[in-house]
C-alpha cells in the first residue's frame, strides 16, 4: 500500500523545493495537507504525481508545483484573509488555510463545491468558507482581501477582483487566450487607483467562466 506521507515528502522535496519554491510556510503547508483526499478515489495512487488530475465536471486539480508557485507568489502572511476563485476540489484552499487566518473560496460547479465543503469538514479545516457562485464577481461581502488567487484563465483580470484587494494586496491569476497563450500574472494594489503588474511565465489553465470572464467552454489546467 502506498505510503502517502512519504509520497507527500517526496513531492515537496523533488517537485517543489528543488524547482525553486523557497517559502517555508508554503512547503510546510503542502507537507500537511493530504492531497489524496482531494482527488477522485480512482486517482489516489497518482495524487502526488507531477501533473494535473481530473476531479469531475470537466475540471482538474492543478499540478502541485503550480499550486505552490501561485501561493508563494501571493506572499501570504499568517493574519491574511484570502479569496480563491475556482476552488475545484478544495486542495489549494486547504493548503492556504494552513498558512493564513481565513480563506474564502468560490466555486461555480455545485457538485465540486459541495464535495470540497465535505472534505474541509472531514479534515477539520474550519477557517475556510466556500460558496457556489460566479467567482469573477469575487466575494464583496467579505472584502477587502490581502490576496486573491484565481485558478482559471480570463481575458483580463476582473475589475471586481482588483477592487476587492486591500491596499498592498496581491492578485495572482492566469490571463490570456482560452486555449493557447496564457501568462501567470501578479498584480499588486498600490493605492485606491493604482496597480503594479508582473509576468510570472507561461501556463495553461481551464477558462474562467462568468460575468467578467469567458462565456463558456473548458480546458485542462496544469
Amino acid at each position: 500500500m502506498l505510503d502517502f506521507g512519504k509520497a507527500r515528502e517526496r513531492m515537496v522535496e523533488i517537485q517543489l523545493a528543488s524547482r525553486g519554491v523557497r517559502d517555508t510556510r508554503v512547503l510546510d503547508a503542502m507537507r500537511l495537507v493530504p492531497r489524496e483526499a482531494f482527488v477522485l478515489p480512482d486517482f489516489e495512487a497518482s495524487a502526488y504525481d507531477d501533473g494535473p488530475l481530473p476531479i469531475g465536471e470537466g475540471q482538474t486539480i492543478s499540478q502541485p508545483y503550480v499550486v505552490a508557485l501561485m501561493i508563494e507568489a501571493a506572499e501570504l502572511q499568517p493574519k491574511d484573509r484570502v479569496l480563491e476563485v475556482g476552488a475545484g476540489s478544495g486542495y489549494a484552499a486547504a493548503v492556504m488555510s494552513r498558512i493564513v487566518d481565513r480563506v474564502y473560496a468560490v466555486e461555480r460547479h455545485t457538485v465540486l463545491g459541495k464535495a470540497a465543503r465535505e472534505r474541509f469538514d472531514k479534515l477539520g479545516y474550519d477557517n475556510i468558507q466556500l460558496h457556489i457562485d460566479d467567482g469573477t464577481k469575487g466575494w464583496p461581502e467579505a472584502a477587502p482581501f490581502d490576496a486573491i488567487l484565481v485558478a482559471a484563465s480570463g481575458p483580463q483580470p476582473p475589475s471586481s477582483l482588483k477592487q476587492q484587494l486591500a491596499i498592498g494586496g496581491r492578485l495572482v491569476m492566469p490571463v490570456g487566450d482560452e486555449a493557447h497563450m496564457q501568462h501567470l500574472v501578479k498584480i499588486r494594489r498600490t493605492s485606491e487607483t493604482d496597480f503594479e503588474e508582473k509576468d510570472l511565465g507561461s501556463v495553461m489553465f481551464v477558462p474562467l467562466i462568468g460575468e467578467e470572464g469567458w462565456s463558456g467552454g473548458s480546458r485542462s489546467s496544469p
